[in-house]
Order: structure tokens, then C-alpha cells, then sequence
């Protein structure tokens, strides 16, 4: 029997109830009215005392219906659903919590080995997680994560910049330079290099052959330069790591817009509305716009590379911060750009993306695109890596020479 009809079927059994009770209760004051009016009874009659009995054990029924009544409401299936609604909110709450730390626990591995007693915390924080215990997992969810923020900044902090390394705000006009740039927010190293697009193509290479969704193949940068017969490359676009847990069943994938050197688009059909900038590169020029939507596929031109957020665009900074935590923490942040005919790729040290399009606006670029960081920095100049190598990527940007 559902809910309703039971909730139904005990009001009527309480209503019926206290109709018959009111009626012994007349009866039985009648009768004892009658008795004490004649004073020929000195004690109950027998009619009396029925009807008192008849009352009590009415009262008993009545009350146990009662608190069948309300043990019933206790489980009505609104307050049932809010319950199960709490848990399941806690249950995601702190999931994506717990998720958020480990992968900030893991990049900090990328630049620390002293994680032992991060580790610790984590797994004491899975053991409260299994025994449902919320509440304490996280508020030491909130703990663990300050702790590796500290961790990351006191690193951050520890950076030097090399003192053999020149002052020089003005980004090269050819090849490779390790420069300190020096900005109204700090001072900054920056491995940078340019190239003419001229006697210069800028290529993607793939390890997919196609769009793939999971489990999708990764190579080191080195293999995409040698392959391709390339000089120079870097990392490119965010990817989802298959060491993240919130990248299980899409490991190693990427979801936004991108031509490789065979001229094969990946994820076309999921960024026909795209707002995600993108740069082309076709012949000797570099085209950026503010969304991927913007462009068709055509397969004319040599690369086309989504990544975000745009830093510059028309020599004006158009990333001024936002809230995802990870890009405003500092560390080595990869970037491709233009100014003219001239591309640029390179990495600011120690920076936020904040930081780094200002970095780069002062070094006069016009046009630039912030790429992944982190574990996945790697950047290939003058015949070894002055950034990285990070770990294997599902995509490599390559310079080759034309």
C-alpha cells in the first residue's frame, strides 16, 4: 500500500475514533448523572463501568493510532527525499573537493618531493570520505588545500632568477633568449623564442589520427618535433592527464578545436558555438580570434590551435584574472603569440596568467594565447629543453622550417 493511502486510511481510522469516543463519553456522564440525580446507586453500575473501560481502551487505540499517524509523516517521502538530497550534495561536495586537492597535491609533486605528510593527510581524509563522515573530511579537505597552497607559494617565492641573466624587456626579433622582464607587477624570467613566418611553419602533430574520446595516445614533445622534422616546440592546449581522477573515462582527451599537420580536425562538432580563442597560422601570417566559432574548416592553412584564455589581442591585455584557482597560483606558464610576421612561443617562470600577459605586453607582443602549464610545460629550444620536458602529450606545437 503507498504512503497516501495508508496516510488516508489512518486519519479516517483517527477520525472514526474520536467520533465513538465522544459518544461513550456522553453516554457514560449521562448514566453517571442519572445515578447520582436518584441516589439509589452508591457505587458505578455495571453499565458505568463498561463504558469506562470502553473509554480507556478507546483512548489507548486512539493513541497508538496517533503515533502510527506520526511515525508516518516522520517517513513521508518529501522529508525521505531531502534527506537523500543532503546526502548526495555532501557526497559531491566533498568528492570535488577531495578531487580539486589531489590534483594540486600531484602538481605539487611536479616540483616538490617533500609530500610525504600531504600524503599522510590525503589518506586519513579517504578513510573519513568511506565512513561518510562529511562534515570532518571537509574541514580537513580545507586544511590540506591551504597547506599546499603555502607549499606552492613558499616555492614560488624560493625562485631566483639567475643573476647571468640579462635585463631585457623587448622580446627578441629572432631565435632563442633567456631574458628578466621587468613589470609593473614583478620581475620575471622568460625562456622565449621567435621565428619568421616567413622561412618559418607552425604545425601541430597528434598521436590520435583522429578525435578521441578516452584512453587517447600520448607521446613525449620530442618525439612530435623529430618526427615532424621540426627546430623548436612547446606543449600545447589544456588536456585532461590520466593521472587526474576527474579525467577517468576521458584520459588523455582534449576538447577544443584543433588542425593537425594531416589536416584533420579534432572536436569540430563540439565547438561549432565555441567561445574559446583560437590562432591560425597560414603562410606567413597568424590570425587570432576571440572564438573558435569564428573560423570554418578550412583545411588551406597550416594549423589552427583553441587555447585559453586569450592574453593579448590587438597589443592589448584581455585577461585581467578570473576565478579558476590553478591560474592564479604561480608557476611555469607556456604561451604562443604574434607580433606582425614574427611568432612567438616560451615560457614566463614562476607566474601566474595574470602575471604573464602583463609580461608579455611589456615585451611589445600584439597577440598571444595562454597554453597548459605545470607537469605539462615542456619547451624544446637550441637543441635541448630549457623547460620541462613535462610529461607525454596527446599534441605537440612544432616550428619547421619552410
Amino acid at each position: 500500500m503507498k504512503n497516501k493511502d495508508r496516510l488516508r486510511l489512518i486519519i479516517f481510522g483517527i477520525t472514526y475514533l474520536v467520533s465513538i469516543a465522544a459518544l461513550l463519553i456522553t453516554n457514560y456522564y449521562y448514566f453517571k448523572s442519572a445515578g447520582e440525580k436518584s441516589k439509589q446507586v452508591k457505587t458505578l453500575s455495571a453499565k458505568e463501568i463498561d463504558l469506562k473501560n470502553n473509554l480507556k481502551d478507546l483512548t489507548n487505540k486512539l493513541e497508538t493510532t496517533s503515533n502510527q499517524l506520526v511515525e508516518l509523516q516522520n517517513q513521508d517521502q518529501l522529508k525521505i527525499n531531502q534527506k537523500l538530497e543532503e546526502e548526495i550534495k555532501n557526497i559531491h561536495d566533498t568528492y570535488l573537493s577531495a578531487k580539486n586537492t589531489y590534483e594540486d597535491l600531484f602538481d605539487l609533486k611536479d616540483i616538490s618531493k617533500k609530500t610525504a605528510a600531504y600524503d599522510k593527510s590525503f589518506a586519513q581524509i579517504l578513510n573519513l570520505l568511506s565512513d561518510k563522515n562529511y562534515v570532518s573530511a571537509s574541514a580537513q579537505l580545507s586544511i590540506l588545500q591551504k597547506d599546499i597552497k603555502t607549499e606552492k607559494d613558499k616555492i614560488s617565492a624560493s625562485f631566483i632568477i639567475p643573476q647571468n641573466v640579462p635585463a631585457v624587456d623587448a622580446a627578441p626579433g629572432s631565435g632563442y633568449s633567456r631574458q628578466k622582464v621587468t613589470t609593473d607587477v614583478g620581475e620575471f624570467m622568460v625562456d622565449v623564442l621567435a621565428a619568421d613566418l616567413n622561412s618559418t611553419r607552425v604545425i601541430v602533430d597528434t598521436a590520435s589520427d583522429s578525435t578521441c574520446g578516452n584512453d587517447c595516445p600520448v607521446l613525449p614533445l620530442s618525439t612530435y618535433i623529430s618526427r615532424s622534422g621540426g627546430y623548436t616546440g612547446i606543449n600545447g592546449p589544456y588536456f585532461c592527464p590520466a593521472s587526474y581522477p576527474s579525467c577517468a573515462g576521458k584520459s588523455n582527451s582534449f576538447d577544443t578545436l584543433l588542425m593537425n599537420k594531416n589536416k584533420v580536425y579534432f572536436n569540430s562538432d563540439n565547438n561549432i558555438y565555441s567561445n574559446v580563442p583560437a590562432v591560425i597560422f597560414t603562410g606567413s601570417s597568424a590570425r587570432f580570434v576571440g572564438a573558435s566559432s569564428q573560423w570554418s574548416r578550412d583545411t588551406g592553412v597550416d594549423s589552427v590551435i583553441a587555447s585559453q584564455p586569450m592574453l593579448l589581442s590587438g597589443g592589448n591585455i584581455t585577461f585581467g584574472g578570473d576565478s579558476e584557482v590553478k591560474r592564479g597560483s604561480k608557476g611555469n606558464r607556456s604561451f604562443i603569440g604574434s607580433k606582425g610576421n614574427i611568432v612567438y612561443i616560451g615560457v614566463v617562470h614562476s607566474a601566474s596568467v595574470f602575471e604573464v600577459a602583463r609580461v608579455l605586453h611589456k615585451m611589445g607582443l600584439e597577440n598571444a594565447l595562454n597554453l597548459d602549464s605545470g607537469g605539462s610545460t615542456a619547451f624544446y629550444a637550441n637543441g635541448h629543453f630549457v623547460a620541462g620536458p613535462g610529461r607525454e602529450l596527446p599534441f605537440g606545437i612544432v616550428f619547421v622550417r619552410k
